[in-house]
Order: structure tokens, then C-alpha cells, then sequence
């Protein structure tokens, strides 16, 4: 391609994004914003995509993928089976056909995957089975950001595995788990795996694969001895406390003691002596219909609470914080409160609250704290479980280490779904005796468009992308700047007769600096800059975009030396890093 011709131009830096992907993935022409969460891929970023879902397709092929594609727009009567379209929230897109019927856009795709493997297969004999497809789909986010790490609009690998049995299961699940890594390696992208909130695909196991960088909104913890987790699901050790003689309520005066450090230091107690009210208001659905309710939850002052492990307890279809009059409302008090006396309330408490222990804490009065609250006496839980998420400073469960805490960003997922879906939809298959079964599933996302992001996060320097050899929309830049000599035109179309990728910039008014700039910014791994000076001398500068190599090459046989240097980099570029499930 001659950069005269390209679609796409680079821009000037702006400062408005947050991300380095953001960035340089816009300034270098790869993507254009047409609203909040949805872009355009320009052509430079579609040759990446399309080497990306190359490497997918061919190591899902590997694992006995099948590639299908499934449409974007659903009629709801599938979802409705499951009961999804009633429990997921606004991200799921609903509307009405000319015809008055029930409609959705895409957000995942195992209602119609079940529906499919329902019409397919009859028989065990049929069994295992994996299909897939590289499809878009739209989420209705809240909160985009980041270019492409969080968008409403994208295109996802998704694969669904249909079993006769769990052992079948098993397999299916490794094989993904193993071909993701290889997937990722090949991309030039590090990750690890964390295990994981099932959330609304629901199911028995998940795990996610992580890319860490600082600008990631998952938390992850991690563990010597193994043991990695996603904070929303992760456990850590909890000090018990021992039991104490049961006393009776008293009203302690509190003015302007709002906060459980203040109650701690205003009557030198230890937080774990202290029981927290925390407020929200809970969508739940009963049949066709959406009900708010107000929950109430309870920890330990020592301990903050972890919304999603809420959510999941009481199984909300979505969960807010309250407002002060909707707190109020319940007979409580923000700052104040507890669940003492709590009216019309879903009450869940923290597995921190021991019943054989006195608390303080909130009278539901300004001003007012009580001692000696008990769970069991004075006020009972509709939920008990682990809501507490890990902090700094905790211990892991297992082993009784210190946890790692860091950040990234989901670029992969599984889950073993077992038979949600195929009960639901009806999709069974007739087993060694003649008996039907239903068909045990799994489920497999990988964001290609967020795969994208992440690997200009993680291959990057202050001047633009560094992209590896195996997903550069390139391979070649080949900068013109004679000013007479054919040469770069020759070699532009012998390497192209040679099968090399060129992004030739033949652009005759751009200054060298400009194309200096825009080849680092746009970053293809090898660069050839055809010069006067070193014509004479029968050679061309040469330099690669990683800083490795910088000279120059002889003219004679440099097709032949560019291929073998293509392929250096792709050998070198993989990485060795597996994982373990």
C-alpha cells in the first residue's frame, strides 16, 4: 500500500485520551470514534484484525472448532426461555419488529448456540461438538472508555461446546483454556488466568484471562501458592474472634461520628468490634415484572464490602447505592445505621458477623451509636455469606500468604456452563440407552477489538506503536527520499512479487521528519529507507521499529534478507508463557 493512497491520515496529538491504545491507535489512523463505545476500524487496523482472527480461527481449528456465524439480531422468544431477557438489565438492547414480536441485539450468543445444537443433535454419537464464530456484538454500556477496552459495539470470538457427558466437559474446557494462551502468545500478549464470577452467563466455572497493565478496571488477586482470582469472587482468610458474654443494647452518644475510623478512635475500640451498615436498592425480577427493593447490607467495620458478591447472594438483577431518602425511607440513617429496626428491608450479612459477639453499632439516630447488637437477637439475616472483598494486607485462604494485588484487563474468557441453557431451551440428545439427556455446554469469549488495544498497551514507547511482526498491518515501511532514483518504486513492487507486506510512503511533499514521525507512530516492525547517500554505495538504511537493529543493508539479495528477518521476528516475538487450570 503507498501511503499516497491510504484512506486513513495520522493526526496530531490531542491529550484528551486516557489510554496509550486510545491514543495512538487515532493519531496513527487505525480507528475513528462515531459515538461513545463505537468505532470505525480504518483499513490499516482491519489488516490487523484480520491477521488477529487468523491466529484464532487456526488454533480453534486445531481444538476441532467449527466455524458458523449466527445473526445480530434475535427474536426474544429464545431469550425468554432461559429467562435472560427479563434478568439482565439495560445493557441487553430490546425492541419490537414491524410485526409487534419481541426483539434483542446480540450481547452473546448462547440462547441461539443451544437453539442450534437443540436442531443438530440427536444422538451421543454426535458428541463432542464445538462451534464457533468471530461476530459482533452490542452491549449497551454505561460507562465506555478507553478506545477499545470498553465499548458498547465489538467483535467477539465466541465458541460454545456441546457434551454428552462432564468428562466430555473437562476436555472441551482445557483445550480452550490451553488454546487461549497459545492464541495470546502468538498475538505477543502476555496473560494470566484468574478465576472468575460466572455473572449472567451463570454456570459452574470461569475463569478469565487477564492482561495486567495499571490502566486495567479488573482487580486481581494473586498468590505464591497459586491461587489467582478476580476480586469479585476472590476469598481471603478471615480472623475469627472469640466468643464473648452475651450483653444487653446500649445507646452511646456519637456527635458527629459518621464513619467507622471516627467510631473506632472516638471510643477506642478496633474496628473488628464493629458492625457496618451498608445501604443499596436491589432490582429483582419476579416473573415479567421488575421489583426494587431496598437491601441492607452488614460487615465487620474491619472490612469493606464487595457489590458483585451482594448482587450474586441475593441474586439482583441489578444493584445501586441507595439515596439518603430512600434510606431514610427504612427507618434508617446514613452514618447511623444498622439493620436494628429496619423496615421492608433484604437484610444480608457478612459470614465476619459472629452471632456469639457483641457489635457496635448504628441507633438509626443522628448523633447515636448502640453497643451490644447481636446477629440472631436483635435483627436477622435474609442472606449469610461472603460479601467482604479482599484488600491490601489480607492472607490467602489457602495457603496463609500475603496476596498480590494488581490490575488488568479481561481480554479472554470461559465458562463451563454445564446444562442451564440446554434444560431451558430443550436441547437433549439420547444417550447409550435410549434415555434422553440434556447436552452439557461450555462457553469461550475472546474481544478481539480489546485483544487489539491490549497489544498496542503492552508493545509501545512515547513515539507510537511497536507492533509485533505476527498482527503488524505490515511488515515492511519503505520510505522514499530520493529525490530522483527509481529505486524505492522497483523495490516496492519486487518485495510485493516476494510476498513481503509494504506500507511504502512514496509521499512527495512530506518532509523526512514527517515520515519519520509517522513511522514510528504507525510502528511496522522493519523499516527500509531508500536515500541517496546510500545508493551510491549500493545499500539502504535499515532499521527496526523495536530499536534492536539499526544500519544498513546491501541492495543485492535484500528481498531474500528482509524474509529471513520477517521470520526471526515472528520465532522470537512468541512467548513462552502457558498456564496452568
Amino acid at each position: 500500500m503507498k501511503m499516497s493512497q491510504l484512506f486513513s491520515r495520522t493526526l496530531r496529538p490531542t491529550g484528551k485520551d486516557e489510554t496509550a491504545s486510545a491514543e495512538f491507535l487515532v493519531r496513527a489512523g487505525f480507528i475513528r470514534q462515531l459515538a461513545a463505545g463505537i468505532y470505525s476500524y480504518l483499513p490499516i487496523a482491519q489488516k490487523t484484525i484480520n491477521k488477529i482472527e487468523n491466529i484464532i480461527r487456526e488454533e480453534m481449528d486445531k481444538i476441532g472448532g467449527q466455524e458458523i456465524t449466527m445473526p445480530v439480531v434475535h427474536t426474544a422468544d429464545t431469550w425468554k426461555e432461559t429467562n435472560r431477557y427479563f434478568e439482565i438489565d439495560k445493557e441487553l438492547t430490546k425492541f419490537t419488529d414491524r410485526w409487534g414480536r419481541d426483539m434483542v441485539l446480540a450481547m452473546t450468543h448462547e440462547e441461539i448456540a443451544t437453539a442450534l445444537i437443540k436442531s443438530e443433535i440427536i444422538s451421543y454419537k454426535q458428541l463432542p461438538q464445538t462451534i464457533y464464530q468471530i461476530q459482533t456484538k452490542w452491549r449497551d454500556d454505561a460507562r465506555p472508555r478507553a478506545g477499545l477496552i470498553r465499548v458498547r459495539e465489538f467483535t467477539m470470538k465466541d465458541s460454545y461446546s456441546a457434551a454428552a457427558n462432564w468428562e466430555q466437559l473437562d476436555e472441551q474446557y482445557y483445550d480452550h483454556f490451553h488454546a487461549y494462551f497459545k492464541m495470546f502468545n502468538r498475538c505477543g500478549l502476555p496473560v494470566i488466568t484468574v478465576q472468575s464470577d460466572m455473572g449472567m452467563m451463570g454456570g459452574k466455572m470461569a475463569h478469565e484471562f487477564m492482561y495486567l497493565t495499571p490502566m486495567g478496571e479488573d482487580k486481581l488477586i494473586t498468590c505464591s501458592c497459586g491461587y489467582t482470582a478476580n476480586s469479585e469472587v476472590a476469598v481471603f482468610k478471615k480472623n475469627y474472634l472469640p466468643a464473648q458474654k452475651e450483653e444487653s443494647i446500649k445507646e452511646i452518644s456519637t456527635p458527629g461520628v459518621a464513619s467507622i475510623e471516627d467510631l473506632s478512635k472516638f471510643l477506642k475500640v478496633e474496628a473488628s468490634d464493629t458492625a457496618k451498615a451498608v445501604f443499596y436498592v436491589g432490582t429483582f425480577q419476579k416473573g415479567t415484572e421488575e421489583q426494587d427493593k431496598f437491601v441492607l447490607a452488614v460487615i465487620r467495620g474491619d472490612l469493606q464490602v464487595n457489590e458483585t458478591k451482594i448482587q450474586n447472594t441475593i441474586k439482583a438483577k441489578a444493584l445501586r447505592p441507595a439515596h439518603v431518602e430512600e434510606i431514610e425511607q427504612h427507618g434508617c440513617i446514613a452514618g447511623y445505621g444498622s439493620a436494628i429496626g429496619v423496615k421492608d428491608a433484604v437484610v444480608i450479612v457478612d459470614d465476619s458477623i459472629q452471632s456469639d459477639r457483641n457489635y457496635i453499632a448504628g441507633a438509626n439516630k443522628i448523633d447515636y451509636h448502640i453497643s451490644g447488637s447481636r446477629l440472631g437477637r436483635d435483627y436477622n439475616a435474609d442472606f449469610t455469606g461472603d460479601i467482604a472483598e479482599a484488600q491490601d494486607g489480607e492472607c490467602c485462604v489457602k495457603c496463609g500468604s500475603r496476596l498480590n494485588f494488581s490490575r488488568g484487563v479481561e481480554v479472554g474468557n470461559i465458562f463451563k456452563l454445564g446444562t442451564k441453557y440446554s434444560e431451558a431451551i430443550g436441547a437433549v440428545f439420547n444417550d447409550e440407552n435410549g434415555s434422553e439427556k440434556p447436552v452439557i455446554m461450555g462457553s469461550y469469549g475472546i474481544g478481539v477489538g480489546r485483544l487489539l488495544a491490549s497489544i498496542v498497551e503492552e508493545h509501545h514507547d512515547e513515539n507510537g506503536i511497536i507492533w509485533p511482526m505476527s498482527v503488524s498491518p505490515y511488515q515492511v515501511n519503505l520510505i522514499n527520499l530520493s529525490k530522483n532514483s527509481p529505486k524505492a518504486d522497483e523495490l516496492y513492487k519486487e518485495f510485493i512479487s516476494a510476498g513481503i507486506e509494504v506500507l511504502y510512503d512514496d509521499r512527495v511533499k512530506e518532509r523526512a521528519g514527517v515520515k519519520f514521525k509517522d513511522a514510528d507512530l504507525i510502528g511496522i516492525p522493519l523499516r527500509v529507507i531508500v536515500g541517496d547517500k546510500a545508493l551510491e554505495k549500493g545499500e539502504v538504511e535499515f532499521k527496526t521499529r523495536n530499536g534492536s537493529e539499526n544500519g544498513t543493508l546491501p541492495l543485492n539479495g535484500l528481498t531474500e534478507t528482509l524474509k529471513l528477518k520477517i521470520a526471526e521476528l515472528i520465532k522470537s516475538e512468541e512467548l513462552s508463557v502457558t498456564g496452568r487450570l
